[in-house]
């Protein structure tokens, strides 16, 4: 198998505290050989940075995530743009909306989400856009801020926002929910999509595939994604592993 490309996972997890060098050697053996590891809020900025630093593979997002709103504040945004100053960010994330959460903050994720966007067309950067319940307006507001271009990870979405994001140049992110049968519409996405928009992801640790269900996941798993996607499409693990590792690399600049 050749090289694979887990795009979304939070390898810095309390979770991953007890055996997180096994787990990255895990993925590594199994042919993970780049993972991305986004932010959630700025204390999380300081432990990705050192679990990055000196780890061939293992590259940074910065972000302030719409989730944990209440950690923010708006000068963090000028700190945000300081760390993403020394270049070693390969995107701003992890950002976005969560309309699942009450519609007392909702202004506030607005003002965090554009803000940060801005950063990443500054900066030339894509970005990890994160949208529960929230994917029109994400859309919407993506088509107001020319030239970026990210991924919408975890997508959940219907066939037709899924093609006004691939419309507007931005990949999707598939993971572990995609190997439950249940996922009817994910699944049908997922096996007609165009390829060049697909991207694997873990989203460890959550979201582990029907197999490991109630586990912790882990990013070694990503290659479960790989064979479910595979099948979906009637392609081979070959083909779809080298078209989402390229489309990964190009993304995100991996070389």
């Amino acid at each position: 198998m050749r090289p694979l490309v887990d795009s979304h996972v939070h390898l810095d997890h309390a979770a991953f505290d007890t055996d997180r060098s096994v787990v990255i050697e895990r993925a590594a053996d199994i042919g993970i050989h780049h993972m991305i590891v986004p932010a959630v809020d700025i204390e999380s900025w300081s432990r990705i940075k050192e679990l990055c630093t000196g780890r061939s593979g293992i590259h940074p997002a910065y972000g302030l995530h719409p989730v944990y709103r209440a950690r923010h504040a708006p000068e963090y945004l000028d700190r945000l743009e300081a760390w993403l100053a020394d270049g070693s960010a390969v995107a701003v994330g992890e950002i976005g909306l969560d309309f699942h959460l009450s519609e007392a903050d909702r202004d506030q994720q607005r003002f965090y989400f554009m803000n940060q966007l801005q950063l990443a067309q500054a900066r030339g950067l894509p970005v990890i856009v994160h949208a529960r319940q929230a994917l029109e307006e994400v859309s919407l507001t993506l088509r107001r801020c020319k030239g970026l271009r990210g991924v919408v990870h975890s997508f959940s979405g219907s066939e037709q926002q899924a093609r006004q994001l691939w419309d507007l140049g931005f990949h999707i992110g598939i993971g572990g929910p995609v190997t439950y049968e249940r996922a009817q519409r994910l699944r049908r996405i997922v096996a007609k999509m165009p390829i060049e928009f697909l991207l694997l992801e873990s989203d460890a640790p959550d979201q582990p595939d029907a197999a490991h269900r109630g586990q912790r996941n882990e990013p070694a798993r990503v290659t479960e994604v790989l064979r479910c996607v595979a099948e979906l499409r009637g392609e081979s693990q070959q083909h779809v592993a080298d078209a989402t590792t390229a489309n990964a690399r190009h993304l995100f600049g991996l070389g």
